[in-house]
């Protein structure tokens, strides 16, 4: 007999090979017809996988992210047997599972792949899956395995096996298809109902550059036909808010191929729109304690060598700036924190000094490849809202503490209200990844738990999720088309305080390292207003919007009386302009309807002789006749419920 321990603490006792199908039957048969997944002792097994042993069993379902990982790397395989079906010749590559669906990189040699193919590999993926062919694992020798590809004629499947250690080798078969495959299945493709062939791109072997380009085959694939339905409504709804299209059309960023790739132009609106971001988080920063400061936008190598930041990213980032100098040798600023510490290093500072809190916007440079840009989410340019705290040990929770207050400050006046906290720790299997002894990670990681617990936050806890040079805390944000985006961290340190001989002078007169936590409730300004965007679809909070009210005269005969509202406007600090256009109203109202401007003030021959507005609201319609201090009090309480202070 074996002994099982269940999610709930519950341990049940089972004859030895029983499977964890059979596990889910002794609990229900209800879930046992729900169960496509499961995981025995941290890893995944097939739903009839003999467990031999005593351990801990999670059964996953579709609603579980790790059975739709399952179903949709099961469904990767269908994707490669209707190819292989249209396409003999081709060679097959990898196929995971990703956020949503899963893609197969594959080599069609001379022949290609369009959307005009897309219908037929459906079909014929359904075609299959409605056989029910059951998913089989077998291990293979090193040797038999490299036989196998190499009769093919698939250098990559070799090259991939070359890498792996003979006796962990296993190939998956359902029906005439075998692959090279880890596991992790459904249990049979009858489950899988639609399938829907998304995208084709191209993708290189391995993301190098220099190695033999493939072409990437994107799918998704559900258990019920509605579902993809749903999720093909959702994705148009998407395309709406795409943030690309947004910015382009309410003129705040552009982008610029003499400029360079990945680095994004701010548009007047834009720019005044990220300004305003930013002082709402200096203004809350200064309430909180912090001092602003300004670092250069390139450091001497040495900076990156003594942070650890060259190691880790050296070959990711622009290549070094060479000056007349010989041996001289500069790099675009990577990350803001080694320029902090240097601040903190000016001059010497007593434990009464402490906390000091360090602010910046600050502009960093990452060199992404050219096919990982993606608008604003993915640039080689961006500005973080970073800050560094350097504190005493005793000091560390309340200044976490205070730190998340800021975060959820942030998400409260943006309108972002569905999130869950992610504790990211270091892989205890790869410790070589990181920076630091095993005490300071210890000491860091602990104090993160007990600041979530102390805020009560919804937290999971991520292993081989963290920096380098420390644990964190992910704020992970869901947006309006319920898509997960990772906005806000916050981070311990012990390290980079060793690597730069930080010290202040404690109490008992020895110097002593600070703590250091790094902190940016944005993230990025870029990605973040990408986001933004999205999840607003545009339609900003009252107080960030670029342009708040737009008036819209009838005809010249009322020019005179909308200058003197403006002006009214101006004094109450609404953000307002006038479109004076010799088109009729009707086109006006749709025109700032499209630039999603809030309120559009209708001014006529009844207006100028009442001294009022008539005001139309965005997406709503009319709201009636007002005096100016009447909408400007509508238009200071509409901001005064989403921005509190803080």
């Amino acid at each position: 007999m074996i002994e099982i321990t269940l999610p709930d603490g519950s341990v049940k006792e089972f004859e030895k090979n029983t499977t964890p199908m059979e596990v889910a039957k002794s609990i229900s048969e209800g879930l046992a017809r729900n169960v496509i997944s499961a995981d025995f002792n941290g890893i995944t097994v097939e739903t009839k996988t003999p467990l031999t042993d005593n351990g801990s069993l999670i059964l996953y379902t579709w609603n579980n992210p790790e059975g739709k990982k399952a179903f949709w790397h099961s469904s990767a395989h269908l994707l490669a047997q209707a190819i292989l079906f249209f396409h003999p010749q081709a060679k097959l590559t990898i196929g995971p599972a990703i956020d949503n669906g899963f893609y197969y990189d594959v080599d069609f040699g001379s022949e290609s792949i369009s959307e005009n193919d897309f219908k037929k590999i459906e079909d014929k993926m359904l075609e299959f899956a409605r056989q029910k062919f059951e998913f089989e694992m077998r291990s293979v020798s090193k040797a038999d395995a490299l036989s196998y590809y190499k009769e093919q004629g698939n250098e990559f499947k070799v090259e991939l096996i070359e890498n792996l250690t003979d006796g962990d080798i296993t190939f998956c078969d359902h029906s005439d298809f075998t692959d090279l495959c880890r596991g992790g299945h459904v249990p049979n493709t009858g489950i899988i109902k639609a399938v829907k062939v998304m995208s084709v791109a191209g993708a290189y072997w391995r993301g190098d550059e220099n190695k033999p380009q493939l072409t990437r085959v994107y799918g998704i694939s559900f258990p019920k036909q509605k579902e993809l339905k749903e999720y093909l409504l959702l994705l148009e709804e998407a395309k709406k808010r795409d943030h690309r299209k947004l910015g382009k059309e309410l003129e705040l960023f552009a982008f610029s191929a003499k400029v360079g790739q990945g680095l994004p132009l701010w548009l007047p609106k834009g720019a005044a729109l990220r300004e305003r971001l930013e002082n709402f988080l200096k203004k809350a920063q200064k309430k909180a304690g912090y001092e602003m400061v300004i670092s250069p936008h390139i450091g001497q190598k040495e900076l990156y060598v003594t942070s650890g930041h060259y190691e880790k990213y050296g070959e990711d980032s622009f290549q070094p700036i060479h000056t007349p100098k010989e041996n001289e040798e500069f790099l675009l600023k990577p990350m803001n924190c080694p320029h902090h510490c240097e601040i903190f290093n000016v001059k010497p500072y007593s434990y009464k000094d402490l906390p000091k809190r360090y602010a910046e916007f600050g502009t960093v440079y990452r060199y992404e490849q050219s096919g990982e840009l993606h608008g604003l989410t993915r640039v080689r340019g961006f500005t973080q809202d970073d800050a560094h705290i350097f504190c005493t040990p005793d000091q560390l929770i309340d200044e976490f503490n205070a730190v998340i207050d800021i975060v959820l400050y942030v998400f409260s006046a943006l309108g972002f209200k569905d999130f869950t906290t992610q504790i990211s720790l270091r892989d205890p299997d790869n410790k070589e990844k990181y920076i630091g002894s095993d005490e300071n990670w210890e000491k860091a990681e602990n104090a993160i738990m007990r600041s979530a617990k102390e805020k009560g936050l919804n937290t999971v806890i991520e292993y081989g999720e963290a920096a380098f040079y420390g644990p964190k805390l992910d704020f992970m944000v869901k947006d309006v088309l319920g898509r997960n985006w990772q906005l806000g961290t916050i981070q311990v340190d012990y390290n980079l305080p060793e690597r730069f001989d930080l010290t202040y002078k404690g109490s008992d007169n020895q110097l002593h390292r600070p703590v250091m936590i790094h902190r940016a409730p944005f993230g990025s300004m870029e990605r973040f207003i990408a986001i933004l965007i999205e999840h607003t679809g545009g339609n900003f909070p009252l107080w960030l919007t670029p342009e708040q009210v737009i008036l819209l005269p009838i005809s010249e005969k009322y020019e005179n009386y909308t200058k003197n509202v403006l002006h009214l406007l101006e004094n109450s600090e609404i953000r307002a302009l006038v479109d004076n256009r010799n088109e009729k109203i009707g086109r006006k109202i749709r025109d700032a309807e499209m630039s999603k401007i809030p309120f559009m003030l209708i001014i006529g021959e009844n207006e100028e002789k009442e001294g009022t507005v008539s005001v139309r609201k965005h997406s709503e319609g009319d709201l009636g006749s007002f005096t100016i201090e009447q909408f400007a009090k509508i238009i200071q309480d509409e901001i005064d419920k989403t921005l509190q202070q803080f």
